[in-house]
């Protein structure tokens, strides 16, 4: 990531709460162009609602979100598995396909070149054979895998996901990290929830540790100390 790169997502003093309850306290900080940022914290920490405020779904309480451009509108998202309907009567292929609605709208048909990026995507992550079966068939590791497969055709400059290793195996695990190491590697700015401190360490050069708050922010080995990781503990409910 070059020292000049530009911001891409900026969070100002952002608060968001609701009934009650504050899910994230002033939250500052920008991610820049290029950079793979791990966001890590205890359960409870905030974590995935800080993604939603920043796609969106969710709206700050004080605060400001800036998607900064070119980057606005060139964002997308996987959102946890858990989230997705998967009684929909849809087939693997359509799914993978809604990746390029941003390009040529949700009724439009898809020209040679669209159609080609589908096949691909569907083959990177191993799923040609499953591309006509309905995702309700599909396991969980298959699942995740036809998301990303999503993520590969909407080829957006921004990429965030939500716990994307979640109950999935070990083979599928390397071959989604791997496809995530990818995007980082062509110069795309990719935020990543998740739980495993060991594989952020490994593979992840930068780190976001919340716990309701910004615990710290910065290169990996800086932010992922003992007393950091004691402090983001004692700040949320929960463990790692």
């Amino acid at each position: 990531m070059s020292t000049s790169a530009r911001p891409v997502i900026g969070l100002d003093d952002v608060t968001v709460g609701w009934n009650g309850v504050q899910a994230l306290s002033g939250v500052t900080g920008t991610f820049l162009e290029g950079s793979l940022t791990a966001i890590l914290g205890p359960n409870g920490a905030g974590k995935s609602t800080l993604l939603k405020t920043i796609t969106g779904q969710l709206a700050a309480r004080s605060g400001k979100v800036t998607i900064h451009d070119p980057f606005r509108g060139g964002i997308s998202l996987l959102p946890q598995i858990s989230e997705i309907d998967r009684s929909f009567p849809i087939t693997t292929y359509d799914l993978v396909s809604m990746g390029a609605w941003r390009r040529v709208g949700a009724f439009r048909r898809y020209d040679k070149g669209e159609r080609q990026r589908i096949h691909e995507a569907l083959a990177t992550v191993g799923l040609t054979d499953k591309s006509r079966d309905l995702i309700s068939s599909l396991s969980g590791g298959q699942m995740q895998r036809a998301l990303f497969a999503r993520l590969i055709v909407c080829d957006a400059p921004v990429m965030i996901l939500d716990e994307p290793f979640t109950a999935v195996d070990e083979g599928t695990c390397d071959l989604l990290l791997q496809i995530l190491l990818g995007w980082h590697r062509e110069g795309r700015t990719v935020l990543v929830v998740l739980h495993d401190a060991a594989l952020v360490r490994e593979c992840f050069p930068q780190t976001l540790l919340l716990a309701r708050q910004v615990v710290s922010w910065g290169d990996t080995a800086t932010v992922l100390t003992d007393a950091n990781l004691d402090r983001a503990r004692s700040l949320a409910l929960g463990g790692f």
